[in-house]
């Protein structure tokens, strides 16, 4: 019996470390402004039989609709409610008291996106408005540690993104909105006639060719640190056309599927990356105001979390009570990592995870950080 126990206690030894083991890749991706409900409840009812918002709610309902929820949001999001409920975790069903906030008081994309990447929640109002903002995000700091300069980069379908990231001295490419690739494959050429043939720009470029030109920078040069944000579910909200919304979820959740499968079959990438997938803010709970956001609007600081991968342990959907903040997201992302995220301004407490065996040793950045 001795020898039983002892042999069990060893392979949970043996079990413990293996799954403590620290990412070494990780994907930050963005859906901006989408709300809890539809991924935890599916597609809203009321919402898809009004007119005001739908074009044809009886095609629309019988694309996304199931009058049982869990059907509802596994015909939405067939990705986030097959692999990442089996294998990682989702965070923000405010219906099983799990929940997730902003902490900004704006409730808005800047400051939604700044927190994220910041873990700070800046009492100043930066408006959404090409503003370098003056706080340092994670991308910043992974890219000055040895083990990741020179393979940090971000895609973005918002056109503000180079100043969220604060571009200039980032010191990794940020490439947003409309910008052109450089032409360095046939590919990038094809993108950029692509996107020279939108006769119609408005700040948000579509997020298929912001995926196409993540995906092209991805398979060539391999970064350890990626940045997705996705723009159109926001953009089709405020328009208030709920049907065009969906799409575009159902679209980001196929993107990130693609983007998984080719991660989990590429050897540079295998069982060692993280993917960190969340939004920006909530929107409106009723229907007469899903479409808007912002301090003056319940449920707009009311978000949500996904996480799969390396480091993460597979829960699925959290039913516990619990409260996190957008805040805690790059102190989480650095201890994914092996890190502590080290800055010159407050930085919420990363989300508790399994504990990472062996961290990277830092010690001298942060000391230096100490010292400024």
């Amino acid at each position: 019996m001795k020898l039983l126990r002892s042999i069990i206690f060893l392979l949970s030894l043996v079990t413990t470390t293996f799954a403590q083991t620290p990412a070494q890749n990780v994907f930050i991706i963005t859906i901006d402004g989408v709300r809890w409900q539809e991924i935890f409840k599916g597609a809203d009812a009321d919402l898809l039989r009004n007119p005001r918002f739908v074009k044809d709610s009886a095609l629309m309902l019988q694309q996304y609709w199931n009058s049982n929820p869990e059907a509802s949001r596994r015909r939405l999001l067939p990705f986030f409610w097959s692999v990442i409920e089996q294998q990682g975790q989702l965070l923000g069903n405010r219906a099983l008291n799990n929940k997730v906030n902003v902490a900004n008081l704006y409730k808005i994309s800047y400051p939604g996106y700044n927190e994220i990447l910041t873990g700070y929640a800046d009492k100043k109002f930066i408006p959404n408005l090409d503003v370098n903002n003056p706080n340092s995000n994670i991308l910043q700091y992974l890219n000055t540690q040895k083990a990741y300069q020179g393979k940090v980069a971000a895609f973005c379908s918002w056109r503000v993104f180079p100043y969220i990231f604060n571009e200039k001295d980032s010191s990794f490419p940020v490439n947003a909105g409309y910008e052109m690739m450089e032409e360095k494959d046939s590919y990038n050429t094809i993108i950029n006639g692509v996107q020279k043939s939108v006769t119609v720009k408005n700040g948000t470029r579509h997020d298929l060719l912001t995926y196409e030109c993540a995906k092209n920078y991805i398979e060539r040069n391999h970064p350890k640190v990626l940045y997705l944000g996705m723009g159109e579910t926001d953009e089709f909200a405020h328009q208030s056309n709920y049907d065009s919304y969906l799409q575009k979820l159902h679209q980001a959740d196929a993107l990130i599927a693609e983007l998984w499968y080719y991660v989990q079959t590429d050897p540079f990438y295998k069982n060692n990356t993280s993917f960190i997938i969340t939004t920006d803010h909530g929107r409106g709970r009723k229907t007469y105001n899903w479409n808007a956001h912002g301090f003056w609007i319940g449920g707009s600081g009311e978000t949500w979390l996904a996480m799969l991968g390396n480091g993460i342990k597979p829960a699925g959907e959290i039913n516990e009570k619990q409260q996190v903040y957008q805040k805690q997201l790059a102190a989480t992302i650095a201890v994914l990592l092996g890190y502590r995220f080290i800055t010159n301004h407050p930085v919420g407490k990363p989300i508790a995870l399994l504990p990472i065996e062996n961290p990277r040793d830092n010690s001298n950045e942060i000391l230096a950080a100490k010292n400024k």
